[in-house]
């Protein structure tokens, strides 16, 4: 008869009678009579007891079981407070599926080497944590699209153009000619609103930046979204209800991850629960002066410095509108009130998570668009596909980014956003 696996989890549920697990050893422990091996799968983990006299036949090859050798077990349950998850299995049968050599990593080594070995790093349980609770947040975003429906959508990865700066472009040689990689799908997201009015991506980006920091990465995965017939307020609604759902989610379906990665739950559910606030750059630059003592010039954009000194401010995140037009993209639209700043908005993530989403209303002018263009020093001819979306047809049109990576560093609380993501691209690391 075929043996019926379960998961570690489904059997810490049972809690009691013989089951059927399989996974890896964890950690190992024990004597040429006892061994006590923590078996671990993508559910849980557990104490496991193999007993020589149980086992004496196969007790050579136990003896050498080694931290991430694959194991099945057929055991009973035992309830046992000192274990890790407060149940052991007494092995009554054991299969070596595939052995180990020595695990190369341990406690002792360095954060760094532990990115170099991230192929092995992967298996430790607070990455499992994390990109359990990143699968949650990627369908958080999906379910929080349909059910306003959208429709998604998706756009090229290599692009002719530059949508965020020239600066922070990747140049690829596309069969004797310059391409670029994507640094974001929204100019080609504006041409698809005027056939699907209402569409969102989630896709990867890749920006050129010069920077080392625990916040940036050179490939990361983008939710965006662009809509037709929209307006500057929905659009901020938008992205607020976006980051409630997606906290929401996480705190319903991923407590038991948030407890291993040691999250304060209490620090996430301000954001359910109260508004964002909302305010405008001109009124950041007073609180700062006022809270912080911070004197910045008007029209210098905000630093890491500052969102992090005024998210100390706030328990949610803070959405921050009217920046000026000189620090934005070419296609935010002017503010009909004050030329001099944008409709655009940035929000700010509490804890010193910086910047989770940029938007805007798009510029419908096909006259201003030019201008600024050439103002960026940029060719207007390269961007004639794009202003088609003026020339027939134009109408009020808005969207946002959001670093998803981003927003799992704040949710999961991370030091270092390269944990955020299985490999993660830097500008100093390309491997594995």
């Amino acid at each position: 008869m075929k043996t019926k696996f379960i998961s570690i989890q489904e059997a810490l549920d049972t809690g009691k009678g013989e089951v059927s697990i399989r996974g890896w050893a964890h950690r190992q422990r024990g004597s040429n009579k006892l061994k006590f091996v923590v078996l671990r799968d993508v559910s849980n983990i557990i104490q496991c007891v193999l007993k020589k006299e149980d086992l004496e036949s196969q007790w050579d090859e136990i003896d050498k079981i080694q931290v991430e050798t694959s194991l099945q077990l057929t055991g009973t349950l035992a309830k046992d407070e000192r274990a890790p998850t407060g149940y052991e299995l007494k092995v009554k049968k054991v299969d070596i599926i595939g052995t180990s050599d020595k695990f190369p990593i341990t406690k002792d080594q360095s954060y760094e080497y532990t990115l170099d070995m991230r192929h092995l790093s992967i298996r430790s349980r607070k990455m499992i944590a994390t990109l359990k609770i990143r699968s949650t947040i990627f369908g958080a975003i999906h379910e929080y699209f349909r059910a306003k429906g959208f429709y998604e959508y998706h756009s090229p990865s290599f692009t002719p153009n530059a949508a965020e700066g020239g600066s922070t472009l990747f140049k690829v040689d596309y069969f004797g000619k310059e391409m670029f990689l994507t640094q974001t799908w929204q100019l080609y997201a504006e041409a698809g609103i005027q056939a699907l009015e209402k569409i969102y991506t989630i896709a990867p980006s890749f920006r050129a930046e010069k920077s080392k920091t625990s916040r940036h990465l050179t490939e990361y995965w983008h939710a965006e979204m662009e809509e037709a017939w929209t307006s500057f307020e929905n659009l901020q609604d938008h992205a607020e209800a976006l980051l409630k759902l997606i906290v929401s989610k996480v705190l319903k379906e991923n407590k038991k991850e948030l407890e291993i990665l040691g999250r304060d739950l209490k620090k996430l559910e301000p954001t359910i629960k109260k508004a964002f606030p909302r305010m405008t750059y001109d009124e950041v630059l007073k609180i700062l002066e006022t809270n912080a003592n911070m004197k910045i010039p008007w029209g210098k954009d905000l630093r890491t410095i500052e969102e992090d000194e005024l998210s100390k401010m706030y328990d949610t995140p803070i959405i921050v509108t009217g920046y000026p037009k000189q620090v934005k993209a070419f296609y935010m639209k002017e503010d009909p009130d004050n030329p001099k700043v944008v409709q655009g908005f940035d929000i700010i993530g509490p804890e010193g998570y910086g910047e989770l989403v940029g938007a805007s209303q798009r510029e419908e002018d096909i006259d201003k668009l030019i201008e600024e263009i050439k103002a960026e020093g940029g060719d207007p001819k390269e961007y004639e596909w794009y202003l088609d979306a003026r020339r027939y047809g134009s109408m009020p049109r808005g969207g946002f980014g959001m670093g998803v990576e981003r927003i799992i560093s704040w949710i999961c609380g991370l030091d270092n956003i390269k944990d955020a993501i299985a490999f993660p691209r830097t500008m100093t690391r390309t491997h594995p």
